[in-house]
């Protein structure tokens, strides 16, 4: 299993604000971050399955949604 870091989901072409992906993570939009180590002031990483799936669901709405 491997863990992207925010600037990895930059590399990755997501560049949402912090307080937009908390939006969409309240929601169920995106991928709630783990906090490896369980410390609770730690780094919020994110699953590296988890956003290959967003990213996938993300080109199938566009896909359904092409006139």
């Amino acid at each position: 299993m491997k863990f992207l870091s925010d600037s990895d989901l930059r590399e990755r072409g997501i560049r949402f604000s912090r307080q937009h992906r908390d939006r969409l993570i309240k929601t169920s939009k995106f991928p709630k971050p783990v906090k490896p180590g369980g410390n609770p002031n730690g780094v919020n990483v994110w699953i590296e399955t988890e956003i290959d799936e967003y990213q996938k669901r993300c080109v199938q709405a566009r896909d359904k949604n092409a006139v």
